[in-house]
């Protein structure tokens, strides 16, 4: 079974680039300072193997650069700017695919909720808060919507219900998860699965930025379904009390694991958190 290979961390590219992203904005900060540079780590890891970049949205919200200072206006041209910066280096490239990045709630909100589901707002509260961003991202041009890291079923919810109200539009949904069964809510990953199952425009489901060890099992769950995609972190931890990455991970073993996971069932395969174009680079290896 042919894998299709997706890129790796953004963000970890673009601090091995030199950017500080020691800001609640993240990578979305460069999109106002430094856009060349998005261009140039998402050109590397096209260089590196990468079929797919995924575009620096995940944490480019209209209400997190209205409290940067920014007007609507600019808030929503910098967002689609996010699209425009992977299009321009695929097209350099020669080949390739451009997924806007629709992150979680919680990564607006900056306290690590991404990786818990506990939020502020019910079911309708994050419908109203995805949909302005999602409107800008579905009519940018990218060939579909990477909906990632979403660790809660009401998320999950929205999402669907987003989906249906722009049946033109193609995504991947990626859940993070806490074990090999469930979202990081305590949601099992075949219950929030299925709130997709049928949709002829979602393209794969699976898990992202979610320790390695786990993604056999949650193949495993969603065997027979969607397509598969899994794309986990590096297999380091987030020490959230001083906000830095404790452990290392090869990737040359991240790509024999690569392998396993095609093997397993996943047809999207990359890289999330502290992952590197040499990651994907390995990816490519072994799955050629």
């Amino acid at each position: 079974m042919t894998a299709l290979v997706l890129d790796g961390g953004l963000s970890t590219q673009l601090e091995r680039l030199g950017a500080d992203l020691g800001d609640e904005l993240w990578s979305a900060r460069l999109l106002l300072e430094r856009p060349e540079l998005i261009r140039r780590a998402h050109a590397d890891y096209f260089a590196a193997g990468a079929d797919v970049a995924t575009t620096a949205s995940y944490q480019a919200t209209i209400a997190g650069f209205v409290r940067r200072g920014l007007d609507v206006a600019a808030a929503e041209r910098l967002i689609r700017l996010s699209v425009e910066l992977a299009a321009q280096a695929r097209d350099e490239a020669g080949h390739g695919l451009v997924a806007a990045s629709i992150g979680p709630y919680g990564a607006f909100l900056a306290n690590g909720a991404e990786y818990t589901g506990d939020y502020d707002l019910d079911e309708d509260g994050l419908f109203d808060w995805h949909l302005p961003r999602w409107e800008i991202l579905a009519s940018a041009g990218a060939d579909l919507l990477a909906c990632e890291t979403i660790p809660s079923y009401p998320e999950a919810r929205v999402l669907a219900r987003l989906l249906a109200r722009t049946p033109g539009v193609k995504a991947w949904v990626s859940f993070s998860c806490r074990d090999g069964e469930r979202l990081n809510d305590g949601t099992p990953i075949t219950e929030a699965a299925a709130l997709f199952g049928g949709n002829p425009q979602v393209v794969a489901v699976g898990a992202n930025c979610t320790a390695p060890r786990h993604i056999p099992g949650l193949i495993s769950c969603l065997a027979g379904g969607l397509p598969v995609v899994v794309y986990p972190n590096s297999g380091e931890t987030w020490d959230a009390g001083h906000r830095r990455w404790l452990g290392l991970a090869d990737p040359v073993e991240f790509g024999q694991a690569a392998k396993e996971w095609q093997l397993a069932g996943a047809s999207l395969i990359g890289g999330c958190c502290r992952t590197t174009p040499e990651h994907i680079a390995q990816i490519r290896a072994h799955l050629s």
